[in-house]
């Protein structure tokens, strides 16, 4: 049975919130996708352990339900001759292994850049390359980003990152500069024109670094360089969409799923957000929350195919009650609904 993640309310934050600006009105609220625990999702049962569990089990596991059909079920999300092929970078990271997981749900051909094979292959198990690609690779070196990488590649979700304040993130030069602003400088320069969508997850904030409470978070300069980042995608040319969520403290985003720092799948599945699956979807940089891992990855995959998206940046939370799941057109909805709002 799932256990429940203790959250550290906002209001134990080092500034007042009671100045904050009030976030967009909410979306109507749909059914959504019950998975594993997840957050934002229904809670079922946890795949016991990695050890004896098939690496496609494993894998996946963050996106079924074991025991109620839901929505996204490999019956209805299988996309047999799909033509994407989907980079990730950044996939062994909280919001990044979940994006890997649905999309091998998904049958989705994947290939992501990692540092570490070895943790993708805890992750994720030995899989197929025609389903899954991991190579070595760090974003914040260009002589890593070799023009093989990202042959036949036709889609790009970024989702790299590090912690806003020093921790122990920040050795071996992992710090905000390197990695949200080189990072991302050095794969966008690296990739080919023939890109169908370029996905960039940013954070919320990135135009008020000078303003409370986001200076407090800019005092390493974490909104500076996502800033930078995001331009730099944004005149690259390539076909893009940006959404940016709220990094609190040296919590990747108020992220209110899964352990801050996860190990494996089997760990991420272990937390608990409760009711917080509804989706709330803003433009403008001014929407105020915290929000789900598995919204946030879910986001960058629909935005994948949602033509109206291109060129726009949006910020999301998620909030009690039910939310989309995985529903394509639900999507459409709401991101449609940021742009008229």
């Amino acid at each position: 049975m799932a256990s429940k993640l203790s959250l550290t309310p906002l209001t134990e934050l080092p500034f007042s919130c009671n100045n904050l600006p009030k976030p967009p009105q909410r979306i109507p609220l749909f059914s959504l996708l019950p998975l594993n625990s997840s957050p934002a999702y229904h809670s079922s049962k946890l795949t016991p352990t990695l050890r004896g569990v098939s690496p496609s089990s494993v894998a996946c596991s963050a996106v079924k339900e074991e025991t109620v059909q839901s929505p996204c079920s490999d019956s209805q999300t299988a996309a047999p001759g799909s033509s994407k092929l989907v980079l990730v970078a950044g996939g062994c990271g909280g919001v990044g292994q979940l994006i890997v997981a649905s999309l091998l749900n998904r049958n989705i051909k994947s290939r992501i850049i990692v540092r570490d094979c070895e943790k993708a292959t805890t992750l994720f198990g030995e899989q197929d390359e025609e389903k899954l690609q991991v190579l070595k690779g760090d974003t914040r070196n260009p002589d890593d980003l070799d023009p093989s990488m990202f042959e036949d590649v036709t889609h790009v979700i970024c989702c790299t990152g590090t912690t806003a304040f020093p921790s122990k993130r920040w050795e071996s030069d992992n710090t905000p500069e390197r990695v949200d602003w080189e990072g991302v400088r050095n794969l966008v320069t690296a990739l080919p024109p023939s890109i169908k969508r370029v996905i960039l997850v940013s954070s919320v904030g990135v135009t008020k670094s000078n303003e409370l409470p986001w200076s407090i978070m800019n005092l390493f300069g974490v909104l500076k360089y996502k800033k930078m980042g995001e331009d730099f995608v944004r005149n690259s040319g390539l076909p893009f969409t940006i959404i940016s969520y709220i990094h609190w403290h040296t919590r990747p985003g108020r992220l209110t799923d899964g352990p801050y720092t996860s190990y494996d799948l089997n760990t991420l599945l272990k937390a608990t957000a409760g009711e917080r699956r509804a989706v709330v979807i803003g433009q403008g940089d001014k929407l105020i929350g915290e929000v789900s891992r598995i919204v946030v990855a879910e986001a960058c995959i629909q935005a994948l195919d949602i033509d109206f998206t291109e060129g726009q940046l949006y910020e999301i939370n998620s909030v009690l009650g039910e939310g989309p799941g995985c529903d394509p057109q639900k999507w459409r909805e709401l991101f449609k609904a940021a742009q008229q709002s």
